[in-house]
């Protein structure tokens, strides 16, 4: 199973296997996300979910109650489990 991300505002796109995290799958499709620790405690990657349904693959990745209520997640260390839209404004294309 697979799921269409789309990063805002930027409007880049890329295709997430399910499995695969958030910022792997960005990867794979030529999209830099921030990132530095991809273990889920340094909070570089932190971006919010705008439309769709993630899974953090981990039982306390770095983010709190409220941001999680928010939609707040850490890509590298979270799954879609839909199509989801990303607020990223620090997203690029690996060419940019």
């Amino acid at each position: 199973m697979s799921y269409s991300i789309l990063i805002q505002p930027s409007g880049l796109r890329f295709t997430a296997q399910a499995g695969r995290s958030l910022l792997r799958a960005a990867e794979d499709a030529g999209v830099v996300l921030p990132s530095s620790c991809r273990n889920g405690t340094c909070r570089t990657c932190l971006c919010q979910v705008s439309e769709g349904v993630v899974a953090h693959t981990i039982e306390w990745p770095g983010v709190t109650r409220e941001e999680r209520a928010e939609g707040w997640i850490l890509p590298c260390v979270a799954e879609a489990r839909s199509d989801v839209v990303l607020e990223a404004p620090l997203a690029a294309s690996f060419g940019d």
